[in-house]
């Protein structure tokens, strides 16, 4: 075994002299790095959301923005790209988005611009979209989450993800593809459209279901967008790339297109992230392209590789001029923000005092939560007006398929019905048949009340006392636990008292009542 030269022209040294110690190659120990496992790698995932600004009338045009009509009736010459025909901007979408930027904390750009973003689609009449490239309105900014916690009735851990910009552009046609045909309807086509990208800081598909569920709160609450997915008024891209656990370099990124619901946002990220760890793990490359994840069948496919900025071929819109946002504009939006909903909660724990299990269905609901602030205030009774919202008034829309706006007991009178329950004027079946008679009728429960005879009986002599003996000597039993230290035992005698009574006994004196006569016995 020789060494070769060290540079070119040395004289070869002779042959090396093995020494006693020497060790033959194949007996020396070869260090290989660790084999990677499934769980050895991470995910590193960046959303881009589309989100339908709710204006009367479309981006650069005044014909009407909406849903439902009938095909290419939402159209003009300005839609359609007819020649000579100039785009003017919605001042509205420009308020709308500078209040989504707000609310998410965003920078406010001073300074603005639109580009034409060019490609070949039959969805673009004008064969390119005018959208924001370099200059955005909103830079920065970040979406607050809340993750699952460890059980239904645990609040999760929040967080805070990052968001790179928002930008405002028009939105495009949409093709119905038929059996042997594909036809276009133009009728969604320059409608405001808002691109809310992330950071890739994303790290699990419940992250993103997280991060998607609060980002739509934030919308409606602010009245930006209904969010509506099945009618396209949200829409979610989701760029997904692995990498070993520990590294920074980010992986080869695939992006997952036109995600149309929440659900399938989270499991078209858990089917990906799964299917790219399968690839590495097989000895496979993962390749940057655009996928097609179908929702229904739970698999994705191969679209196209994934183009990059320049393929766009940006370039500024000549026809349109750039957009100047001074401080009085953002401070006259800025007074028409509403409170977020995560704070909401916050506020809720420290001034109603109701716990998680109250505020996780009631704050999600802009006016569910307005609801209940109205009812707690007229009552005092924030846990009672929680419960009852939550679970009865929630229960009876739900199966009468009504909304909240559509309900019959507005604040006032549900107010009114916990008082009664609190001063102890109507037993428990007497309340759930006043509800129902307000949730039909929308009568106030006093009214039901004197109508209906439902009142509690002002049995506080005789009468109220023979009945609460009576219960006692029929069950010896549970007099000798109560009086043994068994508080509980006390119920086993409020039934048959409250049957005596006829559903009518003031539920308060029965217990007083209880509680002096087992004393004395």
């Amino acid at each position: 075994m020789t060494t070769g030269p060290t540079n070119p022209g040395a004289t070869p040294p002779g042959p090396i002299q093995r020494s006693p110690a020497f060790v033959p190659e194949s007996a020396v120990a070869v260090v290989r790095p660790p084999t990677l496992g499934p769980t050895d790698y991470e995910a590193v995932i960046g959303l881009e959301v589309h989100v339908q600004v709710r204006t009367k009338s479309k981006m650069f045009t005044r014909v009407a923005a909406g849903y439902g009509e009938p095909e290419n009736t939402l159209t003009d010459p300005v839609i359609l790209a007819l020649p000579g025909v100039l785009p003017v901007m919605n001042r509205a979408a420009l308020d709308l988005t500078i209040k989504a930027g707000l609310l998410l904390g965003c920078e406010i750009a001073a300074v603005c611009k639109w580009d034409r973003k060019n490609y070949f689609y039959p969805d673009s009449p004008k064969n390119y979209q005018i959208s924001q490239y370099d200059q955005p309105i909103c830079l920065g900014g970040a979406v607050e989450i809340e993750l699952p916690g460890p059980a239904r009735n645990v609040m999760g851990e929040h967080q805070r993800i990052p968001l790179t910009r928002i930008h405002l552009e028009e939105d495009v046609g949409k093709l119905n593809h038929g059996a042997t045909d594909s036809l276009i309807d133009f009728n969604r086509a320059g409608t405001p459209l808002m691109e809310i990208v992330s950071e890739p800081a994303l790290r699990s598909a419940d992250e993103a279901f997280a991060y998607l569920t609060a980002l739509k709160t934030v919308m409606i609450y602010g009245g930006i967008s209904d969010c509506d997915m099945e009618k396209g008024q949200l829409r979610c891209d989701a760029n997904i790339s692995i990498r070993p656990v520990g590294t920074t370099t980010l992986g080869t990124k695939v992006e997952l297109k036109n995600l149309n619901s929440t659900s399938y946002v989270r499991d078209g990220i858990a089917h990906e992230i799964k299917r790219q760890i399968g690839v590495v793990l097989s000895g496979g490359k993962i390749v940057q392209e655009t996928r097609d994840y179908d929702g229904q069948t739970g698999i994705s496919q191969s679209l196209r590789s994934k183009e990059m900025a320049h393929d766009y071929r940006y370039f500024p819109d000549p026809d349109l001029m750039p957009v100047k946002v001074d401080a009085t504009w953002k401070a006259r939006i800025q007074a028409e923000c509403p409170e977020l909903p995560f704070d909401k909660q916050r506020r809720f724990f420290i001034e109603y005092a109701i716990p998680y299990t109250l505020t996780s269905v009631l704050v999600p609901d802009h006016e569910l939560s307005d609801y209940f602030e109205a009812t707690a205030r007229l009552c005092g009774k924030a846990q009672a007006a929680g419960n009852w919202i939550a679970n009865d008034l929630l229960r009876e829309l739900a199966a009468a398929k009504s909304s909240l706006a559509e309900a019959k007991v507005r604040p006032a009178a549900l107010a009114a019905l916990i008082k009664l329950v609190d001063a102890g004027t109507l037993s428990t079946p007497a309340v759930r048949e006043v509800f129902a008679e307000m949730m039909k009728t929308g009568a106030a429960p006093e009214a039901i009340v004197a109508s209906k005879g439902l009142g509690a009986a002002a049995s506080s002599g005789d009468e109220l006392e023979g009945w609460c003996r009576a219960a006692i000597a029929a069950d010896p039993k549970a007099a000798a636990e109560f009086k043994g230290g068994k508080d509980s035992a006390i119920n086993a005698f409020k039934g048959p008292v409250m049957k005596a009574a006829k559903g009518r006994a003031n539920p308060k004196l029965v217990d007083e009542t209880l509680r002096r006569l087992l004393a004395a016995s």
